[in-house]
């Protein structure tokens, strides 16, 4: 007899999820609660878990959209457990490296009727998330099919050969599916373009004085709290405390109210492999700088490795971003709905400019607010943008609070 298992609630609004990576294969023998894949929502990575112990009926494929409360899989919960998963699991290792030919009607359906020279949707995942052209894999299966195999194999400087074989002129194109992720931050952009009064103001930091306070305490600050001492921490502590001053940048619409928050959750954009995300500090007008740090690098690194939960990425009143990081002088972000504004910062420029009288060369940098105008007027969105500029540019004033 086999229990069906089917793709659980992860999450409110989410209603379909990716199904990104089958930890255990079609036919391996599970034990309950063991990890058997990994989900993929437009927001975060969920981890799938047996319900019972048996052997594992795959019944999707990796990269398929699957809708919440559909079957993924089947569990044989009769079948015979095996005298020690434990020691079979190096024999199923040897026995994919073999070299002796695998039958077709024994390859996954992930594998058995892809096109000769092309990846199997499995193999296809890996190489897109890799960002790998798949005219640069040699496939080692049958008549050169590129397998899963192939794909975890294959390093970035396939891609540099690849492209160095394509002659120029040459019209090739390459296509591939959106992502969850993709395709939500899409519909979202577009809807706050087309549903908010968005403006952007500008002004513009002296960063020498917070430069100099990093060169004289970066050392001891990395010693004492095990973390670098970056500019995120100063704007996101300036930031919460313009909010406090300006509340309705700090607000949201709801229906016809507005919710004013007495906290700040400070949404920080970070770029992840599967594209932009925005986790959240939460509460952090009550974090030190070396508190605001640490939550930074905590964040960006499970980024990084898509292991953010939906918990860190779920709401947020108030957005920074850092367009500097890639060189960006100025642009104008656009609002991370249902929030009412974000602050951009940019790349720091060496330039000339007046300073009590004399032209001075400073470190400048641009910054940009874009509020939506329904709830937010230009007083206070340029009054924010101001107290901003006057924290960064004095910030023993944040430091000691006056």
């Amino acid at each position: 007899m086999s229990i069906e298992m089917k793709i659980p609630a992860v999450g409110e609004s989410i209603t379909e999820v990716t199904l990104s990576k089958w930890i255990k294969n079609n036919g391996d023998y599970v034990q309950m609660d063991e990890i058997i894949a990994e989900l993929e929502s437009d927001k975060a990575t969920f981890e799938l878990t047996a319900e019972k112990a048996g052997v594992l009926i795959t019944k999707a494929s990796e990269g398929d959209t699957i809708a919440i409360g559909s079957v993924v899989c089947a569990i044989d919960d009769k079948a015979a457990a095996p005298v020690s998963a434990v020691k079979s699991a190096p024999a199923a290792e040897k026995a994919v490296t073999t070299p002796t030919p695998v039958p077709e009607t024994k390859k996954s359906n992930n594998e058995a009727t892809y096109a000769t020279g092309h990846p199997s949707p499995a193999a296809a995942k890996i190489l897109s998330e890799k960002g790998i052209d798949a005219q640069a894999i040699k496939g080692s299966g049958k008549d050169g099919r590129i397998t899963k195999e192939d794909a975890q194999a294959a390093n970035r400087s396939e891609v540099k050969s690849a492209a160095a074989t394509i002659a120029p002129g040459s019209r090739a194109t390459r296509s591939e599916k959106m992502s969850s992720l993709r395709k939500t931050v899409a519909k979202r952009l577009v809807a706050v373009k087309n549903e908010t009064a968005m403006l952007t103001t500008f002004n513009e930091v002296d960063m020498q004085p917070i430069m100099d306070i990093r060169t004289k305490y970066k050392d001891k600050f990395k010693e004492k709290y095990g973390v670098g001492l970056g500019f995120m921490s100063f704007f996101t502590k300036a930031v919460c405390e313009a909010l406090q001053a300006f509340p309705a940048v700090n607000a949201q619409i709801n229906g016809e109210e507005i919710i004013y928050h007495h906290y700040a959750d400070i949404s920080i954009a970070v770029s992840a492999p599967k594209g932009l995300v925005v986790p959240i500090i939460k509460n952090a007008e009550s974090l030190s700088l070396a508190g605001i740090e640490k939550a930074v690098a905590e964040l960006a690194t499970k980024a990084r490795e898509n292991k953010l939960t939906l918990e860190e990425m779920t709401g947020g009143t108030f957005t920074i971003t850092n367009g500097g990081v890639f060189g960006s002088m100025m642009s104008t972000p656009i609002i991370n709905a249902p929030q009412s504004a974000i602050l951009g910062m940019h790349n720091i420029v060496e330039r000339p400019v007046a300073i009590n009288g004399q032209v001075v060369i400073r470190p400048m940098m641009y910054v940009a607010l874009s509020y939506d105008h329904r709830i937010i007027d230009g007083r206070e969105s340029v009054g924010f943008l101001v107290r901003v500029k006057q924290l960064l540019e004095n910030p023993e004033r944040m430091l000691l609070g006056v």
